[in-house]
């Protein structure tokens, strides 16, 4: 009997649902345009890798996002953290950093600083603690290209790396390496209806 590998999802949160947003909806629309729910898309790329060849099972979703200050954005922080609850219920785990405010807010938005350097260190280190066998990053984000190459180079034996994109005629941005064959799950809007998450955290 085949071996399973352990797959691991590396989802950079807000990447995603702005990608989504881009990809479906022209980043029109309600707020709510864009939403996902992690242990559905999970699921579906663990499926995507069953059905291609690579005997998988779900070892862990994880979900990298920033947070807002409670004090600055008690509304934002409380849909937020209604988000964080339901998704830690479906054993999703959850690593934040709070927001950075410039001196210009509201004005100017509020930044996420440092996202994309905890999903790189995890990604690196998970690699390395043999955590997973199969890690995906669903995200578009440049600087996540170090922890990529980092894993392809230590061990093109033992460890699968793959990325998640949306895609559609207005958006096909993915994370590749140039002069490798990185793998890309594509997610089409009908993908994206299956894992929409049309839930109103704000009520």
């Amino acid at each position: 009997m085949s071996k399973f590998l352990k797959l691991v999802l590396f989802i950079d949160a807000q990447n995603t649902y702005r990608g989504a947003r881009e990809s479906f909806f022209g980043n029109h629309g309600p707020s709510l345009a864009g939403q996902f729910d992690p242990l559905k898309l999970a699921d579906l790329i663990t499926v995507r890798s069953v059905s291609g060849g690579i005997p998988c099972t779900l070892a862990g979703i994880r979900v990298y996002t920033g947070r807002p200050d409670p004090e600055r954005e008690p509304r934002t922080y409380a849909a937020h953290m209604k988000q964080c609850s339901k998704w830690r219920r479906d054993g999703v785990v959850i690593v934040y950093r709070q927001l950075r405010y410039p001196p210009e807010w509201p004005d100017k938005k509020a930044q996420e600083k440092g996202i994309d350097i905890s999903l790189a260190i995890d990604f690196v280190t998970m690699a390395i603690d043999g955590d997973y066998d199969a890690g995906v990053i669903v995200s578009t984000d440049t600087d996540l290209r170090p922890p990529l190459e980092f894993v392809l180079e230590r061990y093109p034996d033992t460890r699968r790396v793959a990325v998640a994109a949306w895609r559609s005629p207005q958006s096909k941005r993915r994370l590749s390496i140039p002069g490798r064959n990185v793998w890309c799950h594509w997610l089409s809007r009908e993908d994206y209806d299956a894992v929409a998450d049309p839930t109103d955290y704000n009520l």
